[in-house]
């Protein structure tokens, strides 16, 4: 198999919302804010070729789905659909994929699996000989959400996802289609049954960590749905994948995309070796 780190369309979100409960004089010396206090974040997803013979992409980040002026509302920077670009760059269309593994389904996660928007014409899906794969209890609150995240939902994505005869549920504790190369676990704290998914010894951090920042156990964001439930969760995730030697993968982080985690003497969490890209990284 082999590892590439693929950026798509990248935000610039409120810090303050981004870092929850977390003064901003900590944390504008983790990432420096604008003049309008949004710090730069990545959409960064995770593609994996020669997997049991398949191409797997792991999220498709924000996209390019969004009319102009929801653009702007969210700090969408790139007007084009930069992770078909990136795609491009290994070598691959979108085309080629033949899963996609969704950690959930917020906008900024799922957003590219939409054609770019054109005035006029109704949302479609790409990737059209991919299956689509999402955690069961996720599905739910995406079919019903709760008022504290509906506006994270494109009600365009769940219908076209359904219609398409090619989505997936994926039960905790149940094997997938994608076999026991990947591994599959579950969180409740940012949004319920968000799958976080391990493949040759990395795990796609998804919400639960967007980055280095985040690593720290007290860091959570506002966006979260149950912050103290994530940090417990966060710590049970990083003892494992410290016991284990698994790196992580990160997708908001704007400058790194795997590192691993470590403890320091006094026995807080951090991010060490910082790679920013990967570009067909054997594993």
């Amino acid at each position: 198999m082999k590892l590439w780190s693929l950026i798509g369309n990248s935000q610039k979100l409120d810090g303050g919302a981004m870092f929850g409960n977390a003064p901003r004089a900590l944390w504008a010396r983790w990432i420096e804010p604008d003049e309008e206090n949004r710090i730069p974040l990545a959409c960064r997803c995770l593609l994996v070729t020669g997997l049991d013979g398949r191409n797997v992409l792991f999220e498709t980040g924000i996209g390019a789905f969004f009319e102009p002026a929801m653009r702007e509302r969210y700090g969408v920077v790139e007007e084009r659909h930069v992770l078909l670009d990136s795609l491009a760059e290994a070598g691959l269309g979108h085309e080629d994929i033949d899963a996609v593994v969704l950690s959930h389904l917020h906008f900024d996660h799922a957003g590219g699996l939409l054609a770019p928007w054109v005035e006029g014409e109704p949302a479609r899906l790409l990737f059209p000989n991919a299956c689509f794969l999402v955690g069961a209890a996720h599905w739910e609150r995406a079919r019903d959400p709760h008022p504290r995240d509906r506006a994270s939902f494109v009600p365009d994505i769940v219908r076209l996802l359904q219609e398409s005869g090619r989505l997936e549920l994926v039960h905790e504790g149940m094997p997938s289609s994608l076999g026991e190369s990947v591994r599959f676990e579950f969180s409740e704290g940012h949004t319920p049954g968000l799958m976080l998914a391990e493949v040759g010894g990395v795990v796609f951090c998804a919400d639960l960590i967007p980055g280095r920042a985040w690593v720290h156990l007290p860091v959570t964001m506002g966006y979260d749905r149950w912050p103290e439930k994530l940090i417990d969760e966060k710590k049970t995730f990083l003892d494992d994948k410290i016991a284990r030697g698994v790196k992580l993968f990160f997708t908001h982080d704007h400058d790194c995309a795997l590192a691993t985690v470590e403890k320091d003497d006094k026995g807080r969490y951090r991010a060490a070796d910082a790679l920013g890209r990967l570009a067909g990284l054997d594993v």
